[in-house]
């Protein structure tokens, strides 16, 4: 295998995405939704009120960080932690109406950039891309799970 294909390979993916996470961030920041936050306000559009323990981990980040996130979310009045009734120990994120009307607006972020992304292929070929990121994933997570 040529390794420098591979490294050219790798190096346009990660350009690619970070394009795609830039183009979605420039859309979305009229909101008040800065880069890493759409995974929340997302997660909290499908389930309300979870626990922050809960969400730091549905959205791959150290509980630390998210405390962070949501600090700042809370002072733009996208979120809001209120005490769980059954146990004081425990606080859990709701969305505002802000917070809802934003996450709208990222997910109609992510279909115009999804539909940029893919204007220029046929079915086929994003069926064949799928298929070839789906595998990707497998492999790197078998690697992830061996070591």
């Amino acid at each position: 295998m040529n390794f420098q294909h591979t490294d050219a390979l790798t190096h346009l993916m990660k350009h690619v995405l970070k394009l795609h996470r830039q183009s979605i961030d420039k859309l979305i920041q009229e909101y008040e939704v800065y880069p890493g936050q759409p995974p929340l306000l997302l997660r909290l559009a499908e389930q309300d009120g979870q626990i922050q323990k809960e969400l730091a981990s549905r959205i791959h980040v150290q509980p630390a960080t998210l405390t962070v996130m949501i600090t700042r979310m809370e002072k733009v009045g996208l979120v809001e932690r209120r005490t769980d009734p059954d146990d004081q120990r425990v606080s859990r994120v709701y969305l505002t109406d802000k917070g809802r009307f934003a996450t709208e607006k990222v997910k109609g972020a992510l279909h115009v950039i999804e539909d940029k992304c893919f204007e220029h292929f046929s079915l086929e070929e994003k069926l064949l891309f799928r298929r070839l990121l789906l595998q990707m994933h497998t492999d790197l997570e078998v690697m992830q799970q061996s070591n």
